[in-house]
C-alpha cells in the first residue's frame, strides 16, 4: 500500500512541476496571462508533507499538510528566476520557501528546505509576504510582515503587524535585523527602495491604526532611515493616496519593488475596496519621479490586474495581490501575483509596454459624469480616425 501510494503521488508531482505553461487567449496589449498557476499547494515536495518511512507511515498519510502557496517576492540571479513564496500549512502558520525556475513561467521547484529564519523576535507568531530588494549596497533584503499577538487586547484575534527585515547574498544564509520602527501603530506591506535616497535607506510603508483597518493611514508612505541594522523611520510622507469611490478606497499598499525606467519609478501596488461580498483586492500602477520617489507623476485609471474567472475562488475570494516582479536587462518583466490567497501566477510584459500603459493611460477623473465624458472623447477620436 505504501509503495503504490508513494509511486502514484510522486508521478503526479513530477507531472505537475514539469507541465508547460501556455499563454491564455486573452488580449489587452498590456500583459500576457498564463493557463496555469506557477505554484500551488500541490507544488510542495512530498518530503515536506509525508513521512517517507513505510514503517512509521504504513498508509502513506500526509502528516504536515500544505494549505496554500501564494504571495511571493521575486528576483533573478545568474539567469535563473527565484521566488520566495509564502507557504501556509494546514495549521495556518506561514513560512518562506525558495522555488526556482529556468524560465520564470513554469518548471518551478522548491528547494529541499524552507527558510528557517533566525528566531530573534520571541513574540512573533507568523511571518508572510516577503519583498526581495537587490540593493545597491550589495545585499539582497527581504522585508516581510512580522505578526504577533496584541497582548493589550483580550480579543483572541487581535494582532500587531510590523515589518521584519532579513538580508542575504545567496538566498540560503539569512541574517535577521531588528524590525523596522516607525511612529505608526502598525505596519504592513513595507518595501525597501533599491537605491539610496540622499545617502539613506528608503522604505515604502503602509501606516495603519490597527491590524486590519488603516484608520488614519492615508495611503502608501515613504520614509528614510540612516542605519538599516537598526532601522527607524521618523517621518512617513504619503505618496499614492487612498481616494473615495476608487479601487484604493479602503486601503492600498506597496507591492513589488519599484522598477526604474527612463521616465520614472514604476510601482506595482495593490488597492482594496469594499463590496457586498467583502473586500476586493486588485493590482494597480503608478509612477514616481526618478529624482524624488515621493512625487507621483502618473496614475493610470483603474486596476492593472484583477482576479479573473476561476482566480476569484479560493481561501480568500476576490483577491489579486503582488509582492514580486522581475525586470530583466533585456526589457522583459515578470509579475508574480497571487489570487484568492491560494495560488501564485505570473503575467509577462515589457518595460516599454509598462511605460506606455503608465504614462499614456488616462487618470481616473473620479466622477461618473466625467468618466463618461472621458470615454466619449475616446469614441469620438476613434470614429474620426476610422471615417477619415
Amino acid at each position: 500500500m505504501f509503495k503504490e501510494n508513494y509511486t502514484r503521488e510522486l508521478a503526479k508531482y513530477e507531472a505537475l512541476v514539469t507541465k508547460p505553461n501556455r499563454p491564455i487567449d486573452e488580449y489587452n496589449g498590456i500583459y500576457t496571462r498564463y493557463e496555469n498557476p506557477v505554484l500551488t499547494r500541490s507544488h510542495a515536495p512530498l518530503l515536506w508533507r509525508y513521512d517517507l518511512n513505510p514503517e512509521t507511515n504504513p498508509y502513506f498519510m500526509e502528516r504536515l499538510g500544505i494549505n496554500a502557496v501564494f504571495n511571493a517576492g521575486a528576483i533573478e540571479l545568474d539567469g535563473k528566476f527565484y521566488v520566495v513564496a509564502r507557504v501556509e500549512g494546514n495549521d495556518r502558520k506561514s513560512f518562506f520557501a525558495v522555488a526556482e525556475s529556468p524560465n520564470g513561467i513554469d518548471n518551478f521547484r522548491f528547494w529541499d528546505y524552507p527558510i528557517l529564519l533566525p528566531d530573534t523576535e520571541k513574540d512573533e507568531t507568523n511571518v508572510y509576504d516577503m519583498r526581495l530588494t537587490k540593493h545597491e549596497d550589495g545585499y539582497i533584503y527581504g522585508v516581510f510582515c512580522s505578526e504577533s499577538k496584541d497582548k493589550e487586547n483580550p480579543d483572541l484575534s487581535a494582532a500587531v503587524a510590523q515589518a521584519g527585515i532579513v538580508r542575504t547574498k545567496d538566498l540560503k544564509t539569512w541574517e535577521r535585523l531588528p524590525n523596522l520602527r516607525t511612529s505608526s501603530a502598525q505596519q504592513r506591506n513595507v518595501v525597501l527602495h533599491p537605491e539610496f535616497v540622499d545617502g539613506k535607506y528608503a522604505f515604502y510603508t503602509r501606516p495603519q491604526d490597527s491590524f486590519i483597518d488603516t484608520g488614519s493611514g492615508g495611503g502608501i508612505g515613504f520614509g528614510l532611515c540612516e542605519d538599516i541594522t537598526n532601522a527607524y523611520v521618523a517621518e512617513e510622507k504619503i505618496t499614492s493616496r487612498r481616494k473615495y469611490h476608487t479601487i484604493t478606497e479602503v486601503k492600498n499598499g506597496a507591492g513589488a519593488v519599484p522598477i526604474k525606467t527612463e521616465k520614472g519609478w514604476i510601482h506595482i501596488a495593490h488597492g482594496v475596496r469594499n463590496t457586498a461580498w467583502g473586500l476586493r483586492y486588485v493590482i494597480y500602477i503608478f509612477a514616481t519621479a526618478l529624482e524624488d520617489p515621493t512625487k507621483v507623476i502618473a496614475e493610470p485609471s483603474g486596476f492593472f490586474i484583477a482576479p479573473y474567472e476561476l482566480e476569484i475562488i479560493g481561501d480568500v475570494g476576490n483577491v489579486a495581490f503582488t509582492n514580486g516582479a522581475i525586470a530583466r536587462d533585456n526589457g522583459d518583466v515578470y509579475i508574480y501575483y497571487a489570487t484568492a490567497d491560494t495560488r501564485l501566477h505570473v503575467a509577462t510584459t515589457t518595460i516599454d509596454r509598462l511605460i506606455d500603459y503608465t504614462f499614456n493611460t488616462p487618470e481616473d477623473p473620479l466622477r461618473s459624469v466625467d468618466c463618461v465624458a472621458q470615454r466619449c472623447a475616446l469614441i469620438k477620436k476613434n470614429l474620426e480616425f476610422i471615417n477619415k
